[in-house]
């Protein structure tokens, strides 16, 4: 159903940004020539390098430290022995964490750290054995041995064979005679030889050695690839660790949230229709005292206070109205919505296209996340039409504000689409801004159906 307010204007369009620009330096070389001179690719190719030292150092210490702690698994030296394998492999971990950042450019979050119930090294090496992170912070001790090895033997060949016959011409020139051979002999036997030394043959090499250096760094790079994966996988937190810090990080907001909503209900009671009432009181008191002395004065006075009593029930109603309308609970989103709409300073069109109702608490929120976009639009936007689309796309529920105003709005520290985004981030939401300085504004927001 649409409902227009005013002459305004209505599309659901897709999320608005530019992907004309990129805002990227130009480089005159392409990608295939400029990668064997970046220093992304000679960071990868060192990466590379220490995985195989590195490699021997944690598969040696993990599989002696396991072997030894399994066979004294029959005498209780076996569990200490197996939680100090655990625990080193840990601390390798943070090495190899430190390596992929520094040279890999990848952001790891440290696991969960040990949660041991009690104090002293029982209860430790329980935590320990208990982790699933330590173990599979060994599981990549041993894993990465094998990749490693795998890696610097394809890195080390594409990198040294590419860079050798790309220079051979160099060497050919500066050595035309080595040992009493005629250049590079690619066949030899007791009968006859194959040398590369004349010009076509040189060519062809250099040819072939250019092939390989360009090859080399999307070659270690599909090879540092798999390294971030595992190290993602493997030494990073788990998913469900990383749920449950969500989880509480939302927690926290919805709880500051719920105490400033009260704050301010609070206040406006006691600055608003409290204090209404309280004069209202001391009115009604002193018309009492003029009824018998004065009528005509009392009932100047008792109709003042009629007047006041419908200022305090109108901010009574809003106050209602801002905590959870009633018009939302009995006819559902488009009708509050279009409420909401009608009070806009601007002509504003409200599409909204939803076949069922989402969870109550799904909707209210969306009715408060539209009713500030629009205060936005009405205090700061400077437009002349604002448009409202509601739809579902699956298990999601969509919402777009916009207009055309001035544009510049933004997801800054102390804004009011920063507290927004943190609202809607507590329920998984996801609040996108689309708002060029010269406009026009196009603000998504995406919630969790939950019907």
């Amino acid at each position: 159903m649409a409902t227009e307010y005013g002459h305004g204007y209505g599309h659901r369009g897709g999320s608005g940004f530019d992907e004309a620009g990129t805002g990227g330096r130009r480089h005159r070389l392409p990608a295939p020539l400029r990668a064997p001179f970046e220093a992304r690719s000679w960071r990868e190719f060192g990466y590379v390098m220490l995985g195989l030292p590195l490699g021997i150092l944690m598969f040696t210490f993990a599989v002696t430290m396991v072997s030894l702690g399994m066979g004294l698994l029959i005498t209780f030296l076996g569990v200490p022995v197996l939680a100090a394998a655990l625990a080193g492999c840990r601390g390798l971990g943070s090495l190899e964490r430190a390596r992929a950042r520094g040279l890999l450019g990848v952001e790891v979050a440290e696991p969960e750290p040990l949660r041991a119930k009690k104090h002293g090294a029982m209860a430790w090496m329980g935590a320990v054995l208990k982790s699933g992170t330590s173990w599979r912070h060994l599981l990549y001790a041993v894993i990465q041995f094998p990749w490693s090895v795998f890696s610097f033997v394809v890195a080390l060949n594409f990198w040294v064979y590419g860079w050798a016959l790309l220079t051979y011409p160099l060497w050919f020139w500066a050595f035309p005679m080595y040992g009493g051979q005629d250049g590079l002999q690619l066949y030899g036997d007791s009968t006859h030889a194959i040398y590369l030394d004349n010009p076509f043959e040189i060519t062809v090499t250099a040819l072939v050695g250019l092939l390989f250096t360009m090859a080399t760094p999307w070659i270690v790079r599909a090879l540092t690839t798999v390294d971030r994966l595992m190290v993602h996988g493997l030494l990073g937190p788990s998913r469900l660790a990383t749920r449950v810090v969500e989880l509480e990080s939302d927690r926290g907001v919805v709880v500051d949230t719920a105490a400033a909503d009260l704050r301010r209900i609070e206040r406006d009671l006691h600055d608003g229709a409290q204090a209404r009432l309280v004069a209202l009181a001391m009115d009604l008191g002193l018309a009492k005292e003029k009824l018998a002395e004065d009528p005509e004065a009392a009932a100047r006075m008792v109709d003042e206070a009629h007047g006041e009593v419908k200022t305090a029930l109108q901010e009574l109603r809003d106050l209602a109205r801002g905590i959870h309308p009633a018009v939302l609970t009995d006819r559902g989103l488009d009708a509050a919505l279009s409420a909401v709409a009608s009070r806009c300073t601007v002509p504003v069109q409200v599409d909204v296209d939803l076949a069922a109702r989402p969870a109550p608490a799904i909707e209210g929120i969306a009715y408060f996340t539209v009713s500030e976009l629009l205060q936005n639009v009405s205090k700061h936007s400077r437009a002349t039409r604002a448009t409202v689309d509601v739809w579902r796309v699956e298990n999601r529920l969509m919402i777009q504000v916009g207009d055309n105003g001035v544009g510049g709005a933004g997801v800054t520290g102390g804004s009011g689409l920063a507290g927004l985004t943190e609202r809607l981030d507590a329920v998984d939401g996801i609040l996108v801004v689309d708002s060029p300085p010269a406009g026009p504004t196009r603000i998504t927001a995406e919630l969790p159906w939950r019907g």
